[in-house]
């Protein structure tokens, strides 16, 4: 008896050790947050109205993963500031105009509106945009892998809240310096490309299929258009009775119900490529099912522009 007890002792604290090493073992290889940055690993996260993210970054090809826990939609762009300017800048001369230029629209005086804009101060025109995510639903994960060359950014998502406020000035704009030091990433292989012009519009050389999809976005050409940025791509997948002419207004901000919460029925945001200047690219990853889809740019009355383009997987 007292030999099975002395076996089952060493059976279970040989049992119970190895457990242990391994979980160890399996600990110790995690990768570290640094070590993940320096692979092109960009881990985002929103629950409210925040950016939660590193505030360094790594130089090169860089993969956002930006999950959206909050309520409502959200995207990532990436600013590239002029030297000297910071996040502080922005708060001060920046968002005051953009404020008060909004609650002029919301009440119905436009004049008001054009006058508060034409406060915003020369240097904001100089920012320049590196790309991020498109549009992306409640509960959904983007994944956008863009090249960042050194420097200092803002982080930021200008939708609207359901009282009209940006969510800029709700605390979604936080400051990023990207250093000298390259990630190891690569770009990634696309197995759909996407290209978007301001003449030609958005256009698909190879549509992208069912199941996990990279697609290429190619910028040809970029121009600032009436609500002060360019254009950018925006995966949405919609219901058969979904109305995209309120998905279309809903995507300018210079509407008094754009790009404010709610968002309209019948539509999920899956990501996309933000704002790139031209000849720029970037990529965004998206998993698709048997759908109705539409590739759109978040700018005023994007059909007139050309820069809608839809599909439909079966």
């Amino acid at each position: 008896m007292k030999k099975l007890v002395l076996f089952c002792s060493i059976v279970f604290l040989f049992t119970f050790c190895t457990n242990r090493t391994s979980e160890e073992t399996t600990a110790s290889e995690a990768p570290t947050q640094e070590e993940l940055l320096q692979q092109g690993q960009v881990n985002v996260q929103t629950q409210g109205m925040e950016f939660l993210v590193a505030d360094t970054l790594y130089s090169g090809w860089n993969e956002l993963i930006y999950d959206n826990q909050s309520a409502e939609v959200h995207f990532v762009l990436m600013d590239f500031y002029p030297e000297g300017k910071t996040v502080e800048d922005t708060k001060k001369e920046v968002l005051p105009p953009f404020d008060e230029g909004m609650k002029k629209i919301i009440d119905g005086q436009m004049d008001e509106a054009v006058a508060a804009f034409g406060k915003l101060p020369e240097w904001f025109f100089s920012v320049q945009y590196h790309g991020g995510t498109g549009l992306i639903s409640p509960g959904q994960t983007a994944k956008s892998t863009i090249f960042l060359s050194p420097g200092l950014y803002v982080m930021e998502c200008y939708v609207k809240a359901a009282n009209g406020e940006w969510h800029t000035s709700h605390g979604m704009i936080k400051q990023i310096i990207v250093r000298d030091s390259s990630t190891s990433k690569a770009a990634p292989s696309p197995n759909a490309s996407i290209t978007i012009s301001s003449t030609e519009g958005i256009q698909m050389a190879n549509p992208p299929g069912l199941g996990s999809q990279i697609m290429e976005v190619k910028f040809q050409d970029q121009k600032v258009y009436e609500h002060f940025v360019g254009h950018d791509v925006n995966l949405v997948r919609y219901e058969d009775d979904a109305s995209l002419d309120s998905l279309q207004y809903w995507l300018s901000w210079m509407n008094p119900a754009g790009l404010r919460t709610p968002a309209p029925e019948g539509f999920t945001f899956l990501g996309g490529m933000n704002n790139l200047g031209e000849g720029g690219k970037g990529y965004f990853e998206a998993e698709l099912i048997p759908g109705n889809y539409v590739l759109i740019s978040e700018v005023p009355e994007a059909e007139k522009k050309g820069l809608i383009a839809k599909f439909q997987l079966k």
